[in-house]
């Protein structure tokens, strides 16, 4: 289904209107709900590559502390890459948990809407309660995905610092100084992966209850 969605996203990507999407998909049988499960599955996905490129980059920010003989401007290269690898990881975490909650607040409208035009109590009572229960599990899964974003960037401050600091002093005196830090920026990284898995299991949980018949 991902291939649908992609070959949408690509027929409405001049128009640049997330209604003009939801409209295309709806065309096809592909409703709001079906794009959040999407999304999500997507941002759960992001947040568990990100997790293992702080991972990289921890593992190479020790090799430099660890350094013993060598180029140095090759280390500064290898974890200037981790660094912009990190960014870049974080930057489409950011853009996944911003696509879901642009359809989730769509889906939700629409969803308050079509209440409204219930005539039976009964159906309308039950479409409320499942819309509030909804709404519940999302705001749950959501702050989980917001937590976990938030602890990227404390590490991508310090990694950035310690390349620049690198890149201006390539001699021991520096790789000494770069051990002072590696503790702190070790902690931040297993708080990090800590939110990141949380907020995964969050996502896979809130994705099965979507599934459930």
């Amino acid at each position: 289904m991902r291939s649908i969605f992609t070959a949408l996203a690509f027929a409405v990507l001049l128009a640049g209107c997330e209604s003009a999407y939801y409209s295309a998909a709806e065309q096809v049988g592909i409703h709001k709900r079906d794009i959040l499960v999407d999304r999500v599955e997507a941002s759960r996905d992001a947040q568990a590559d990100a997790e293992e490129q702080f991972e990289s980059a921890l593992a190479h920010f020790q090799a430099v502390v660890g350094f013993d003989g060598g180029d140095l401007q090759d280390v500064y290269e290898d974890l200037n890459d981790e660094y912009e690898d990190s960014a870049d990881a974080a930057q489409e975490v950011r853009d996944r948990i911003d696509a879901v909650d642009t359809v989730a607040e769509a889906l939700f409208e629409e969803w308050e809407a079509e209440i409204a035009e219930y005539s039976n109590a009964n159906f309308k009572a039950q479409s409320q309660r499942q819309l509030r229960e909804t709404r519940q599990r999302y705001g749950d899964m959501y702050a989980a995905m917001r937590k976990a974003e938030a602890r990227m960037d404390p590490v991508l401050v310090a990694l950035r610092d310690n390349v620049l600091f690198l890149k201006h002093n390539l001699n021991a005196q520096a790789v000494a100084s770069l051990k002072t830090e590696f503790a702190g920026i070790a902690r931040d990284i297993d708080l990090l992966i800590a939110e990141m898995r949380k907020s995964i299991a969050a996502s896979n949980a809130f994705i099965d209850s979507m599934q459930r018949p």
